[in-house]
């Protein structure tokens, strides 16, 4: 008889590739929360600490999943490294107008503090208090918001930062910046946790093939996940690590940074990116958020779903979710859908 888990257990157990009762299922679903607090508008909401707590733990209790990735968007840290943020009507905020005008002035930054900061003590009490609720039954991970690539991003601008990189002339303030970025990000991985979080996790995706050549993401963004991985596993702290698009011609390489956990998106090769983190880094992902799970059918999700388990589910190290944020119009039935796949789902044991 296959002994039965909460979910803390159960993702605890897959991370560290032990036998589980079934594979556990994330959501990511942080824009479907505010319709459990009948919001309108997201702006206030994605403000709100005790709402968004309050939101993510309506959600739990609907759909019952393992785990739940606690944040705001893409934009937190950003926003609190002085970059003009939008917040939205209908989504999450977004960066607009970076920090800086040039390399130059890199060094003029300062590292935010997560707790005085209006912005982060925010997400930092809607992660306690989903803790304080719900800890002991759910995973919870405190989402450290963006990885040091995704962050220089931001706070230089996108297109401005990449022709930098294109240009070469300012490899040392390059350099500054993206290593002032880990240690942003690392700052607020460490108060995530100290919240009670189990986890913490952060999103490159402009570092990935999609956007950059696997050179260039092994020189600008590899050494700096690196650092930040090494130094969050020295203090036994889980990190979660993503990259949007087809990440598998960089997977090795996310795995060796010795993030315990790689977010995959439905464009990467199952096969091959199982193939490279077997006993090494647990996979979570990969369905697609809008063609299947906001936009499909129940029949179509539990299609993807299955083909994912199939792929990915054997010999453990696999937390099935969607690929990236889910959107905020994705119905109740796809997300039961998925939910429900997994349950069903035969592990051999």
């Amino acid at each position: 008889m296959i002994e039965e888990y909460n979910s803390v257990e159960r993702t605890l157990r897959t991370i560290n590739f032990k036998s589980v009762d079934r594979v556990p299922v994330d959501l990511h679903n942080f824009m479907v929360t505010p319709r459990f607090m009948d919001v309108k508008d997201f702006a206030a909401f994605y403000r709100d600490g005790e709402a968004m707590a309050e939101g993510q733990i309506k959600a739990w209790r609907r759909y019952g999943h393992d785990v739940l990735l606690v944040e705001n968007g893409t934009a937190a840290l950003a926003e609190a490294c002085g970059v003009e943020v939008l917040y939205q009507e209908d989504s999450a905020p977004v960066a607009t107008q970076p920090a800086i005008k040039s390399l130059a002035e890199v060094g003029t930054l300062k590292i935010p503090d997560p707790y005085t900061d209006p912005l982060l003590s925010e997400l930092l009490k809607s992660t306690r208090i989903v803790v304080e609720e719900i800890g002991d039954e759910a995973f919870i991970i405190g989402r450290a918001d963006q990885g040091p690539f995704s962050l220089a991003c931001e706070i230089r601008g996108m297109s401005e930062f990449l022709l930098d990189l294109a240009i070469g002339e300012e490899m040392e303030k390059i350099h500054q910046l993206l290593d002032f970025c880990r240690k942003v990000s690392e700052s607020f991985a460490l108060a995530q946790i100290e919240q009670g979080a189990h986890a913490t996790s952060i999103g490159d995706s402009p570092s990935g093939p999609d956007m950059i050549s696997p050179a260039y993401y092994r020189e600008f963004a590899y050494p700096y996940v690196e650092k930040l991985a090494n130094n969050l596993k020295d203090k036994n702290v889980i990190l979660a690590y993503h990259i949007c698009g087809d990440a598998t011609s960089i997977i090795e390489d996310m795995i060796k940074t010795g993030a315990a956990i790689i977010e995959i998106d439905q464009k990467s090769d199952q096969i091959e990116v199982k193939k490279a983190a077997a006993g090494k880094a647990t996979l979570l992902g990969p369905i697609d958020p809008s063609e299947v799970m906001a936009n499909g059918t129940p029949e179509l999700v539990i299609e993807k779903c299955t083909e994912a388990l199939e792929n990915l589910a054997p010999g453990g190290g696999f937390i099935l979710g969607p690929g990236c944020a889910l959107p905020p119009t994705t119905p109740d039935e796809n997300i039961d859908a998925m939910i429900e796949t997994a349950k069903k789902f035969k592990l051999d044991q």
